[in-house]
């Protein structure tokens, strides 16, 4: 099977998390899990002034452009080049260019997968963030993202919340 490499969508700038959405939807549509891993949209957090205070917000790293994980064949070419907002792929021509690990390391996307002490069905603490101290049993793990998805409990209803591998520890 041939290896999943980064390749990088232009998009109509402020189209970029429509695209994330409506590409995710088709994966799951057409079973392309396997083939289709990740799709993003780089972030970074800039301080700003704002009637005299500084204010921390998230940007958009790379406007009109969506990062996607991904095996490149005929199907995944298709699924992302017709994805409504996507205008191509940033390569000569039509043929997609992966990015090369020093292109990829500033991103902040690791090649490396962690190991957890924790498998789907068993229950894990939140040990930091927005939601600490709340227990949940994993419900799915994404070694990619490096999240582990828990239901919670929110205004009376099981809530799927996605948190990072980094904030969960197994509860004994």
């Amino acid at each position: 099977m041939a290896e999943a490499k980064w390749y990088v969508a232009h998009t109509y700038s402020g189209y970029e998390n429509k695209v994330k959405a409506d590409l995710e939807k088709t994966i799951e549509n057409r079973h392309l899990e396997n083939e289709i891993l990740e799709v993003r949209v780089p972030m970074q957090e800039v301080v700003e002034m704002k009637n005299g205070s500084k204010k921390t917000v998230q940007k958009k790293l790379f406007p009109g452009y969506v990062l996607v994980n991904m095996i490149m064949n005929d199907d995944t070419w298709y699924v992302v080049r017709n994805t409504r907002g996507v205008t191509g792929f940033v390569g000569p021509g039509s043929k997609p260019v992966p990015l090369t690990e020093a292109e990829m390391k500033p991103l902040g996307i690791k090649a490396e997968n962690v190991t957890i002490d924790f498998a789907e069905g068993d229950t894990i603490v939140v040990v930091a963030g927005a939601w600490k101290d709340t227990v949940g049993a994993v419900q799915k793990i994404d070694y990619n993202k490096q999240t582990a998805t828990i239901n919670v409990e929110l205004f009376g209803r099981e809530t799927p919340v996605e948190i990072s591998f980094a904030e969960v520890r197994k509860l004994q």
